[in-house]
């Protein structure tokens, strides 16, 4: 399955799910931001190319469906709910984000 991760800045929440759940399982994970200043900026390709989108706020929500309208037509988008209160591979954010994500897709445990 193709994921892709969003918050705001690209720097601590979606790229930390893009580096911790990537072929894990066999599914494909992109992460992007949806600010202008991002590391990385959320596009319409990567909305296109998306199977199932996470954001982590309900902000991000109704930043995608301004931005990416007919784009996010008949795409399934769920909201995890995580604060931007974590550092990046922080293990506690890795958890919840694992947790919140398994009702629509199972990230087995990796090695590190």
């Amino acid at each position: 399955m193709r994921v892709l991760f969003v918050c705001s800045q690209n720097y601590m929440r979606s790229l930390t799910a893009e580096t911790a759940f990537n072929s894990a399982g066999g599914h494909e994970v992109r992460s992007a931001g949806t600010l202008p200043s991002a590391r990385r900026r959320v596009t319409g390709g990567d909305v296109r190319w998306a199977e199932l989108i996470f954001v982590m706020e309900t902000a991000h929500i109704r930043q995608l469906e301004r931005a990416f309208p007919e784009e996010l037509a008949a795409k399934q988008l769920v909201c995890l709910n995580i604060p931007d209160e974590f550092n990046y591979m922080d293990a506690e954010l890795v958890a919840r984000l694992r947790s919140a994500a398994a009702p629509y897709v199972v990230f087995p445990e990796v090695a590190a």
